[in-house]
């Protein structure tokens, strides 16, 4: 292989490599997406806020570090077994009324939430 051939190689090699997003990365975007329009429907910020945006009494920033996916959709579908469990007291405490949202919602609201670092 020439020189100019190798140099070729190596950088289609990186660029396919690093030059397009994989389907699982676009995946996870639409996801992200919508878990923040699943947030906006449920009118989540009543309660909780992000960026500075809603209630500022429950801040959601940073939550992704904290706790698992699993934990996540705990606090959303039983958040009264998820306050004894976190022994909290916060008053009052999230109402039950998340846990008949739609499977696709409930997956994207966790990975909005998750995306949260």
């Amino acid at each position: 292989m020439r020189r100019s051939s190798l140099t070729t190689a190596c950088f289609v090699a990186v660029i396919a490599a690093s030059g397009s997003a994989s389907p699982a990365a676009a995946q996870d975007a639409a996801a992200v997406k919508k878990g923040q329009e699943v947030y906006a429907a449920q009118k989540c910020s009543v309660c909780h806020a992000i960026g500075g945006q809603g209630n500022k009494a429950n801040p959601l920033d940073g939550v992704g570090a904290k706790i698992s996916a699993a934990d996540m959709r705990q606090w959303i579908v039983d958040p009264t077994a998820m306050s004894a469990k976190a022994k909290s007291e916060k008053k009052p405490p999230m109402p039950n009324r998340w846990a008949k949202l739609p499977a696709a919602d409930l997956d994207a609201l966790v990975a909005y939430m998750l995306s949260l670092k």
